[in-house]
């Protein structure tokens, strides 16, 4: 994430990414970020050693869930007063544009929190077996400050229709 100036203007919205538990590693042959650190290269030793820390089985959600994750996101921005303007629950990760007066990373946060809470009581309703206790998200994910309407447009057409292309930032 790029930090935050007191000298910018305020950002217009933010895109907050997270992934779902597993599914990106440290290491990851696709490269990965490293808190306080920035993007770094594919490296398989990292990798394979956070495959044998993992405590579950990596999550992908099916479409119950991913639409549980989508109803949620809105149902949160309306209770918080939050302008959504776009959601896409994906099957290993989710984007969100939003506007907020709260830093991106809470925001980001509240959703992974109140997401992980309906995925546990569906699957509880539906029968599963894991009691609520299963760990959807991974740990953090990306915030991306929009000053502008040309990023912000972008991010939206990104989000909503560009999920298989690479954004050029």
């Amino acid at each position: 994430m790029r930090p935050y100036e007191a000298s910018q203007p305020d950002p217009l919205a933010f895109l907050l990414t997270w992934s779902t538990y597993g599914v990106w590693l440290p290491g990851d042959t696709r490269g990965w970020t490293k808190e306080s650190v920035g993007e770094q290269p594919p490296n398989r030793l990292i990798e394979r050693d956070a495959k044998h820390r993992m405590k579950e089985v990596p999550v992908k959600l099916i479409g119950p869930q991913r639409t549980v994750v989508d109803t949620t996101i809105r149902k949160h921005c309306e209770i918080r007063g939050w302008e959504l303007l776009a959601v896409n629950c994906r099957s290993n990760h989710v984007h969100v544009v939003v506007a907020a007066a709260e830093h991106p990373d809470e925001v980001r946060s509240q959703f992974k929190a109140w997401c992980s809470r309906r995925l546990s009581e569906l699957e509880r309703a539906t029968g599963g077996s894991t009691n609520g206790k299963r760990t959807w998200w991974g740990e953090g994910g990306s915030s991306r400050y929009l000053f502008d309407e040309k990023s912000l447009d972008a991010a939206i057409a990104y989000v909503r229709d560009a999920q298989d292309e690479r954004p050029e930032w």
